[in-house]
């Protein structure tokens, strides 16, 4: 059974951090998910995907994974290059592209 160690990016549908600063451990798939022929819904026999542990540090997850026996991989923190930018910089004279409508 492998398990991932991340650090959860933000939704595309919220504009702050929340639940951004905490490391997760998450199980991977261990079996194929089924297609019910009559509903048509997903099953899965494998319970543990279902599972996420959140720390507050990298070395907290890491600890509870070898304490416990899991394999696991630590995935690279995913932070998104900030652009700091003001909006009287759209009317500033020195612009390489001049404004216009």
């Amino acid at each position: 059974m492998l398990a991932r160690i991340f650090r959860p990016t933000k939704s595309a549908m919220q504009s702050g951090k929340a639940k951004t600063r905490e490391w997760e451990l998450e199980f991977a798939p261990s079996a194929a998910k089924l297609s019910d022929p009559l509903m048509g819904w997903t099953t899965s026999v494998d319970t543990s995907s279902q599972v996420r542990l959140a720390f507050d540090a990298l070395d907290e997850a890491v600890a509870y994974a070898r304490r416990h026996g899991i394999a696991f991989e630590v995935l690279p923190d995913r932070t998104p290059k900030r652009t700091i930018k003001a909006y009287a910089d759209n009317f500033a004279f020195n612009r390489k592209v001049p404004w216009t409508h």
